[in-house]
């Protein structure tokens, strides 16, 4: 008898349909390696390995083909305001793609050249989207699936539940997989059994020892509930979510006036985001690796609330594929 699968096991080549979502600055080799070893899909965030960890885009995908032979995935963001930025993500994708990287998750632009590049080589593209309209954009574009972002998410976190989002988004007719909130293996099958095709992780995979960020950060997702994650627009002029702390209370978690008259403005706000980010890609760096200063704030989403000890990425994608498994009598 053949194994259950379903359409994301199929494109991504993978056992379980269960996606180890990148984030910057948290997805390091060692983490995407363990997590593709173990059956699901580890995913390569580019900006990570280039410069947080081994110094290079290069040395760090060389890095987890040391560690794994099992299919992996690359994250390619698409925003184009930067012409040297989308330079140097068309060179990734493009050794990634020599590397034997088949799986692409695209977000925040237009990924066309993504799927013309991808698609030459036998490969799929699942789009980043919050609801129908931003879908249909990426289907014209010529995507295999889509990354349904609920706001339950951490990071960019959308503004619909999961029911919702997959209510907008199915009828299209290809792939939905049901990103945020799951931080369990309960929240993995139901999810599944709503009639989501795969489901992407985050924050349950910062709470593991092989993510190389600092222990408090472990200690803090362990030790958080869903009253603890809130939403801040400081970090990107975009809402993101992220743990409270006592720091960021006092001082509040919503872009000044000026802020925020600049960001309703049709040029302007392109200028202040972009400003906003390159702050916070350097601030999520320092507090990541070497802990929170009374300025800082680590991401999560609303899954804290199933994360309540640190356990190796293996045995996360081992317990919630067995847990998938079992609900369709299917388990080892």
């Amino acid at each position: 008898m053949s194994e259950p699968s379903t359409a994301l096991t199929r494109d991504a080549g993978v056992r379980y349909p269960l996606i180890c979502g990148a984030m910057y600055p948290c997805s390091n080799p060692e983490l995407v390696a363990a997590v593709s070893r173990a059956g699901a899909l580890g995913v390569i965030q580019p900006l990570s390995f280039a410069y947080v960890h081994n110094g290079s885009f290069s040395a760090g995908l060389d890095r987890v083909r040391e560690l794994t032979d099992k299919p992996l995935g690359f994250n390619a963001i698409v925003e184009k305001s930067v012409k040297a930025y989308e330079k140097r993500m068309r060179s990734w994708v493009t050794e990634a793609l020599d590397r034997d990287v088949r799986f692409f998750i695209t977000a925040l632009g237009n990924p066309e050249w993504v799927c013309d590049l991808v698609h030459s080589a036998g490969g799929k593209v699942y789009h980043d989207v919050t609801e129908r309209r931003w879908a249909e954009k990426a289907l014209e574009a010529g995507v295999d699936g889509f990354i349904a972002v609920n706001n339950r998410a951490g990071g960019h976190a959308g503004k619909l539940d999961p029911a919702a989002v997959l209510a907008d988004i199915g009828p299209l007719n290809k792939p939905v997989i049901c990103a945020g909130g799951i931080g369990d293996e309960a929240g993995f099958v139901q999810a599944l059994g709503m009639g989501f095709d795969g489901c992407q992780l985050g924050t349950r995979f910062i709470a593991t020892p092989e993510c190389a960020v600092h222990e408090s950060y472990r200690e803090a997702i362990v030790a958080a509930g869903e009253e603890d994650v809130v939403l801040t627009d400081k970090l990107s002029g975009i809402d993101v979510s992220i743990l409270r702390n006592p720091a960021l209370d006092k001082v509040g978690y919503r872009a000044g006036p000026i802020a925020r008259w600049l960001l309703r403005g049709r040029k302007t706000k392109h200028w202040v985001r972009t400003y906003y980010t390159l702050r916070s890609l350097r601030q999520l760096k320092r507090s990541s690796i070497q802990g929170l200063t009374y300025r800082d704030s680590y991401q999560a989403g609303k899954s804290v609330a199933g994360v309540r000890e640190v356990l190796p990425a293996g045995d996360i994608v081992e317990r919630f594929g067995q847990a998938w498994l079992a609900s369709l009598g299917a388990a080892d």
